[in-house]
């Protein structure tokens, strides 16, 4: 099986779908290999495009402090990703044929991360991952059994949409975003304690 570096390499060079053509650097992902939480989006934007990193816009900093929030460090306890590696024009939807495109190098993130969460934000994370056509907010907050894999996955709404919906109001997407990642810490937690007691 390849190692990390050998798939990392064959995404700085691919060219299977048109995305490589507009691309400015690729954005394979970012974070401990292997890793026990493991955060999938969408795509990258024009700084992610820029700087080679996933997350590291408004909705990326806006990521960080939902992290801080619920005691996690995005730096050191977490693998983040998207579902395509190389940005896509004016920050649209990624298409079917780029997603399919991408899938196999997320199948083999996966398989080297590891994780035992699996946080997915925003619909096309979870149309990939889940084969799921639902809206995210029928979706999200609802834990699924990752199919063949001991992993557990959380939807969650996009930063970005957050970044756009501010208020923090009972049930608006702020608030229930915070009960969601309440949820992912609590299963962080006893993953750790189960692992200190095995040790």
């Amino acid at each position: 099986m390849a190692s990390y570096e050998e798939i990392l390499d064959k995404a700085h060079n691919c060219k299977k779908c048109v995305l490589h053509k507009t691309r400015n650097k690729v954005v394979f992902g970012k974070g401990p290999v292997p890793c026990d939480l493991m955060l999938i989006g969408e795509g990258p934007g024009a700084d992610e495009d820029e700087q080679g990193f996933p997350f590291v816009g408004k909705a990326g900093q806006l990521l960080t402090k939902i992290f801080e929030s619920v005691g996690i460090d995005r730096e050191k306890e977490v693998y983040i990703t998207n579902i395509v590696k190389c940005r896509p024009p004016e920050n649209r939807t990624p298409q079917k044929e780029e997603t399919d495109a991408c899938f196999p190098y997320l199948v083999e993130q996966i398989r080297l991360i590891d994780p035992k969460i699996l946080i997915l934000t925003g619909a096309p994370a979870c149309r990939v991952m889940l084969k799921n056509e639902e809206p995210i907010s029928k979706i999200r907050g609802k834990w699924v059994k990752m199919e063949g894999r001991d992993t557990m996955i959380m939807p969650v709404f996009h930063p970005s949409y957050l970044l756009r919906n501010q208020s923090k109001d009972k049930g608006s997407p702020k608030w229930l975003t915070w009960q969601d990642m309440i949820e992912v810490k609590n299963a962080y937690d006893c993953i750790r304690k189960v692992k200190e007691l095995e040790k």
